[in-house]
């Protein structure tokens, strides 16, 4: 045999070996491209998500409600309806993806997020946009999907960090959003904003369609599919991640209701009190962005349960200690430190349950985690503003902080 011939051989040989590696490792040799693309897809689909809270109030005044307790009323209908919507569906769109396959969800939901965004901007009443935010969470589910697609495809030693690559995709989009969303809309019209940001998403279908690729062998008996949860092993640690996701957003969404109303007290009356809450809220998520990937390869190596338990722990002393501020900057100066501590936690909880749980079951599970944390984002608010109407603004603070200790006994609880 020639020479060349023997190299090429051997070469191939090593490439199928490399291969066939990383498959046994719980992996495929296209994860990078694919990770890249479901982050880049996720920080647009939340930009579009979060993108109208600056405006729409406005938008609803546009839409003919002129009343300013109604406007107030239905921007927080309109804002908490999409995520009661997306809690409702995401078993379903987990369990789907299990059977026909995570990509061809993905493209689905980004599909649905143009659709719904050119519709809101094309709206006559506020009934049509309460409608097509339902619809919104009804149809999107793109950044569940991605967690699936990547929790089973990387290796299973670097399923922290790469969650991790990913939930910074989230929260840039949580964080990008709302700036783009205050200062857009002066430079093009509300209904044009939202027709740029169906065009943004749609590339993010096209990416997904032509980019991402997956080894899906689906699976066509019933049986399988019956039941995810009879396939896991053990029921606690999955039950745990449920219950400690759906705590964590309870505690870090209950604030923002009455942020405003919080740093009214901190500064001078009418003096930039808007400006400061914009940067209180985003300040956790820009933490978050920060230390998203760090924690999860911390995680990795040190153990996701103790990255969880510990982090609650320091995030139900950094709640705490925002009931006691004097001023706003150290308000904003926690609410960074939060994000940072809060960072690694979403991955965290995506890894233990992709190592918990059958590979058959993973878009399953995951989709009842997301369902959790949407049940977590509708009832963090209004538990917050309860509080605050008939126990005072402190009492948001010594509330959640109890919740966070609680969330950190039951992960410790459960561990393995």
């Amino acid at each position: 045999m020639p020479q060349q011939e023997v190299r090429f051989t051997v070469l191939n040989s090593g490439n199928k070996l490399g291969n066939a590696s990383s498959y046994l490792n719980g992996s495929t040799p296209y994860w990078r491209t694919n990770l890249i693309v479901c982050a880049a897809g996720s920080f647009t689909t939340t930009v579009a998500m979060t993108m109208l809270l600056p405006f729409l109030p406005l938008y609803i005044r546009e839409l003919g409600v002129s009343d300013q307790a109604s406007i107030a009323q239905f921007s927080g209908v309109a804002y908490g309806v999409t995520f009661l919507a997306a809690a409702l569906v995401a078993p379903l769109w987990g369990r789907l993806a299990d059977r026909y396959g995570r990509k061809a969800m993905m493209v689905r939901a980004s599909l649905g997020v143009v659709a719904a965004m050119a519709l809101m901007g094309v709206a006559q009443d506020v009934w049509q946009l309460l409608a097509m935010r339902f619809l919104a969470g009804l149809l999107g589910g793109y950044s569940s999907g991605s967690y699936a697609l990547v929790a089973t495809q990387v290796p299973k030693d670097r399923i922290g960090w790469a969650l991790g690559f990913l939930a910074t995709g989230i929260m840039g989009g949580n964080l990008v959003g709302p700036l783009i969303g205050g200062f857009l809309p002066t430079l093009i019209g509300i209904r044009e904003t939202f027709f740029l940001t169906a065009a943004l998403v749609f590339l993010t279908f096209v990416a997904s369609a032509f980019l991402i690729r997956e080894n899906f062998n689906a699976r066509t008996t019933e049986r399988e599919h019956s039941n995810s949860w009879s396939t896991i092993p053990s029921r606690r640690p999955v039950l745990a991640m449920l219950a400690t996701g759906l705590l964590l957003m309870i505690a870090n969404l209950s604030i923002e209701p009455i942020t405003a109303i919080y740093i009214s007290q901190l500064v001078e009356p009418n003096r930039h009190v808007t400006l400061w809450a914009g940067l209180v809220i985003s300040g956790t998520a820009f933490g978050s962005v920060l230390s998203a990937s760090h924690l999860g390869r911390l995680a990795d190596r040190v153990g996701h349960w103790k990255v969880i338990v510990v982090a609650m722990c320091i995030a139900a002393a950094l709640l705490l200690s925002q009931a006691f501020v004097t001023n706003v900057l150290e308000l904003v100066g926690l609410r960074i430190l939060m994000g940072l501590v809060l960072g690694g936690l979403l991955p965290c909880i995506g890894s233990v349950i992709r190592h918990s749980v059958p590979e058959q079951a993973v878009g399953a599970i995951l989709g009842w985690s997301t369902s959790a944390q949407h049940a977590g984002q509708v009832l963090g608010p209004a538990i917050g503003g309860v509080l605050a109407a008939h126990a005072g603004i402190h009492s948001v603070f010594f509330f959640t902080s109890f919740l966070m200790l609680v969330g950190g006994f039951i992960a410790w609880s459960n561990r393995p």
